[in-house]
């Protein structure tokens, strides 16, 4: 009953934050520089054309009435029309945010395949040359930026080696899985730094907790220590670090997706900021702060699960 009342007071404290991020939304898209009415009817439009836009967009209305339309659309399902791509914005989001999520969740899991492990051996061989070269390898990685590793994937495993496709989205999963690889292997390699020195961390310090000793004290096997009191205990701020890390992710795809021309939202963004599409700017943010929301829930949720007195809070 606790971690239901808890899920309920997480969900309702998303309401708030949706109406504070489709305020903020619709304040940045009307702050940005040119006219969308310009943008739609083209430069070489009368003065007439470009008026009569603006009076069928509803933007010679006050700012509060804009709002209000906004709102009620957006609440109906109804994100506008989109200047680049003359399409609905939600259909048109819905065909590319299938791509982003594939990579996103690609890149989580590769994460954690690598940081899981190699946390576990770093932090049981600490001080010794294992933990050395775990931690010096990583340090590379989190030294370089994540565009430019992308570019080096790209260039000697695609363009040189021919390995892997240097661009695209594929058909079926293991055809996508394939095509995705380089880029969810680019944030991985940059995620997985970071959830690997935080894991190590957490792994260390709960290996010198009073609790672990006694239970080697009482003759345990080393396998039922590490999983049943070292592991739960420390993934606590792990999965906060990952919760974080993926919302990262999916609102910061727009780089990677760019690079390796992966046809999902992240891309659509920069050419939706290219062509002064509002509408579509308006809902490709909307859409990523409602799945960094849920991802945030998930995390909560999962986080109440390792330590039930976070339900308390």
């Amino acid at each position: 009953m606790a971690g239901l009342q808890y899920t309920l007071n997480r969900i309702l404290l998303m309401i708030p934050t949706f109406l504070l991020v489709m305020i903020i939304i619709f304040l940045l898209v009307r702050l940005l520089p040119g006219d969308p009415a310009i943008a739609i009817a083209g430069d070489k439009a009368s003065d007439a054309d470009i008026a009569a836009i603006r009076e069928r967009l509803g933007l010679n209305a006050p700012l509060w009435t804009q709002f209000w339309l906004f709102l009620t659309n957006t609440l109906q399902g109804d994100l506008g029309r989109s200047i680049l791509l003359r399409a609905p914005v939600t259909e048109v989001i819905l065909a590319r945010l299938p791509t982003t999520i594939f990579l996103t969740l690609y890149a989580v899991t590769l994460s954690i395949l690598i940081a899981g492990p190699l946390a576990f051996v770093a932090a049981l061989n600490r001080g010794k040359w294992q933990d050395n070269l775990i931690r010096a390898v990583f340090q590379v990685g989190l030294s370089m930026p994540v565009f430019y590793i992308g570019l080096l994937l790209l260039t000697f495993l695609a363009a040189q080696l021919r390995l892997f496709p240097v661009g695209g989205y594929g058909e079926t999963f293991l055809d996508r899985a394939y095509h995705l690889f380089l880029p969810a292997v680019t944030v991985a390699l940059y995620t997985s730094a970071i959830l690997m020195r935080n894991l190590r961390s957490a792994i260390i310090e709960v290996l010198d907790a009073e609790y672990v000793q006694f239970a080697r004290a009482k003759g345990l096997p080393p396998r039922l220590i590490l999983g049943r009191h070292v592991l739960k205990n420390a993934l606590v701020s792990t999965v906060t670090l990952l919760g974080l890390s993926i919302g990262q992710l999916m609102s910061g795809t727009l780089v990677t997706e760019t690079v390796f021309a992966v046809p999902g939202v992240g891309r659509m963004m920069l050419e939706a900021i290219f062509a002064r599409d509002y509408p579509l700017i308006q809902g490709l943010t909307l859409t990523f702060a409602v799945l960094v929301s849920l991802v945030f829930l998930m995390t909560d949720i999962f986080q109440s699960w390792l330590d039930p007195r976070m339900r308390l809070s």
